[in-house]
């Protein structure tokens, strides 16, 4: 059984600007501390990533996994592609224009471990990862605006 979490935030910073640090991925090591490592495998004719892997502790157990990246002018979108220690990543982040600088984050995550795992540890670990991944990424903005 999955376990979808979504959470938002304000980043005071215009819509591209976060697009710039998301679509980013060599730069994930920098600023989320869960993943050790990321190769972009494949890219589309703009440049942007559509297949990248990535190692990742996640402190029970570390894994590799791949994502594919499908991108619009207010989302970036992931599915995995394969993975040794999941059975699925469906995310997003949403991006919405607030018209004054700033920008509303939404960050939509559902994950399903390859392992049995209890409801409320499922639940505990994606709320995690999407909290530090947001915060992170404001950061990453911000510092960089």
């Amino acid at each position: 059984m999955s376990e979808a979490v979504s959470e938002s935030i304000t980043v005071q910073a215009v819509p591209d600007a976060v697009m710039d640090v998301i679509a980013d991925f060599e730069a994930y090591p920098e600023w989320q501390r869960e993943i050790k490592a990321v190769e972009v495998l494949e890219t589309d004719d703009d440049g942007w990533g559509t297949a990248v892997r990535f190692t990742v502790d996640a402190k029970i157990f570390s894994m590799t996994y791949v994502l594919g990246y499908t991108y619009t002018d207010d989302a970036m979108r992931w599915t995995l592609l394969e993975g040794d220690q999941v059975s699925k990543i469906d995310g997003s982040y949403l991006l919405a224009d607030k018209g004054d600088g700033t920008t509303e984050v939404t960050y939509d995550l559902e994950v399903v471990p390859a392992i049995s795992l209890p409801k409320m540890v499922r639940r505990k670990a994606a709320r995690r990862i999407v909290e530090g991944a947001l915060a992170g990424m404001k950061a990453r903005v911000e510092e960089q605006a």
